[in-house]
């Protein structure tokens, strides 16, 4: 497997419903002037008079590194997908062709930012500095998060939908209330667009000119259901609404991703309030492992979008700028095989997580319902052994 493949294997075809949606499909929406792009899909640099300056101090090595940043961050989802597949994770989900979007914003903040992210954020915290194989702890039942989330100002997991924008927000305040000068970034998809406690912290944030940058990856996909049924118009449009600005940038392009989440970030830090950003992107692979695509999406629109791939777009730019050589790439080839190997053995070695255990801690004290859940799993799990509950 290389470093670029998707990692994935194409979906069979789909009888699906084709979406007609204006501003729903790859053509439509990244046609017009409202997408921030600085590389097109084939490599080429595109010139931004509002963004060219974000990103005008960044050096050929730079670049190499946002690429480095993208492959090792495939590499590492693509292997921990294999390990649910092996049993070896309970679930999976996955960031495949989001890496653009993720490394992008994720190099744009300041060591003392404060990031809140959702449950697939796996690049941004590879740009924090978070161990990847602590993430996998998670989903292999084995711990709570892996990390300390003030280590690296990149905050646990959040699996429940949009409740992280709340806890961004009101963290946001305190930083203003402090005096501060750094800034938060709350991740959120187009699906948590529709909870209500995304738009309540879009309201609090307004009316309190928190410090905060609300990162939408649109991946076009809330599970099955298609962006269409979250908005009837783009997600960026919304924050209009709330009195605060909104931007959308193409997500598959990761210089682009880093001056508009820059921007973002320096508004926020010069006491200017919140800004939304939707990074127009795609989820390549399911939403989770526990998915199945192919039952509600076509053929045809991943095709599209594998066209648009953000690592062969940078690929692209770094050789037509003469930027990176063969050698570049391949001592990256044998440092992501590096990395597989040391993600497989470090989960082979977690302990295999007890499953009684996710009764205890749920309450101080003793709980009726808990007890009989408890009783109930106990009888289940024994039925396949044949031996007697606990």
């Amino acid at each position: 497997m290389t470093v670029e493949s998707t990692a994935a294997r194409k979906p069979r075809r789909s009888a699906g419903t084709k979406r007609t949606s204006a501003g729903s499909t790859p053509d439509t929406a990244g046609a017009g002037p409202e997408l921030v792009q600085l590389l097109t899909p084939e490599g080429k640099r595109v010139k931004n008079a509002d963004y060219d300056k974000y990103v005008a101090d960044v050096t050929p090595d730079e670049l190499r590194g946002l690429y480095r940043d993208m492959v090792l961050t495939r590499r590492f989802d693509a292997e921990a997908t294999s390990l649910q597949r092996q049993g070896e994770l309970g679930l999976w989900a996955s960031l495949l062709g989001q890496e653009a979007a993720q490394i992008g914003s994720g190099r744009a903040l300041r060591d003392d930012d404060y990031v809140f992210p959702t449950y697939r954020e796996h690049g941004v915290a590879w740009c924090r500095g978070v161990d990847p194989t602590n993430l996998l702890g998670m989903f292999r039942g084995v711990n709570n998060g892996g990390w300390d989330p003030n280590s690296n100002n990149f905050h646990l997991y959040t699996i429940v939908l949009g409740s992280q924008t709340l806890h961004a927000t009101g963290y946001a305040m305190g930083v203003s209330k402090d005096g501060a000068d750094s800034a938060v970034l709350a991740y959120f998809g187009d699906g948590a667009s529709s909870q209500g406690d995304v738009n309540e912290s879009f309201v609090f944030s307004a009316v309190y000119n928190a410090p905060v940058v609300f990162f939408c990856q649109n991946n076009q996909w809330a599970i099955s259901e298609p962006i269409e049924k979250q908005t009837r118009v783009p997600l960026y449009q919304r924050a209009r609404g709330f009195g605060f600005p909104g931007v959308r940038v193409d997500g598959n392009d990761v210089l682009a991703c880093l001056a508009v989440t820059r921007a973002a970030l320096e508004r926020a830090r010069h006491g200017e309030g919140p800004t939304l950003v939707e990074a127009f992107t795609y989820r390549m692979a399911a939403h989770t492992t526990s998915d199945d695509p192919t039952r509600y999406r076509r053929d045809a629109e991943r095709e599209e979008w594998e066209a648009k791939d953000p690592i062969l777009r940078l690929r692209a730019y770094l050789e037509n700028e003469g930027h990176a050589d063969a050698a570049f790439f391949e001592e990256l080839e044998t440092e992501s095989e590096a990395l597989g190997k040391h993600v497989r053995e470090v989960v082979r070695a977690m302990p295999v997580p007890e499953h009684m255990a996710i009764f205890d801690n749920v309450y101080a004290d003793g709980h009726a319902l808990v007890d009989e859940e408890r009783a109930q799993f106990a009888a289940y799990q024994a039925s396949f052994t044949g031996g007697e509950a606990e």
